[in-house]
């Protein structure tokens, strides 16, 4: 595909956000640095949650096994409520833009981009399997027992994902629904 191509197709699809229309009032803004989840609807936040996020550190992800959590805007686009991690709220990444970065830089190929592009364009869940990881979601604890509660509080400890207590998740999920916006900042 050549690369004036993919930029416009990029563009557009940026342009006219045509993934996963909203389905309620609330959108989530996740703030890495300070280890919180927000609740807003329109200009208020609603709820907030402390939160542990990926043991890769700073910066967002760039590839699997990384154990960073990505920075961008994402969507919710599935719930397992059977999870090993309670419940399971997997957002759309990788995005258009996490796409475009894997291709610039030659973690993912142009038939893969394309693929990621597709999938957003047509509201599907983009690969998972790709160099750039896949499976990135809001859970919970899992197991939950006084260790883990401590290693939750006191550490980021998921390999990319957003963690919360298992009570904490299914408060939230009360907010939350197919094409709810996320929004995970440094």
């Amino acid at each position: 595909m050549p690369i004036r191509k993919i930029l416009n197709t990029l563009f557009l699809m940026l342009l006219c956000n045509t993934a996963y229309a909203l389905s309620n009032d609330y959108d989530i803004v996740i703030t890495k640095s300070k280890q919180e989840l927000a609740v807003v609807k329109g200009d208020q936040t609603v709820k907030y949650f402390r939160i542990a996020t990926g043991k890769g550190g700073n910066g967002t992800k760039r590839e699997q096994g990384d154990q960073k959590t990505p920075v961008g805007i994402y969507k919710i686009i599935d719930f397992k409520n059977n999870s090993q991690f309670h419940l399971f709220m997997q957002i759309d990444y990788p995005n258009l833009l996490d796409a475009w970065y894997g291709y610039k830089n030659n973690i993912i190929s142009a038939d893969e981009f394309k693929k990621i592009a597709v999938a957003y364009k047509s509201r599907q869940k983009p690969p998972q399997d790709t160099r750039l990881g896949g499976y990135i979601g809001i859970h919970g604890i899992g197991q939950q027992n006084d260790e883990q509660l401590q290693i939750h509080n006191g550490y980021n400890w998921t390999n990319g994902c957003i963690a919360l207590t298992n009570e904490q998740i299914m408060e939230l999920k009360q907010y939350v629904a197919i094409g709810t916006k996320v929004i995970i900042r440094e």
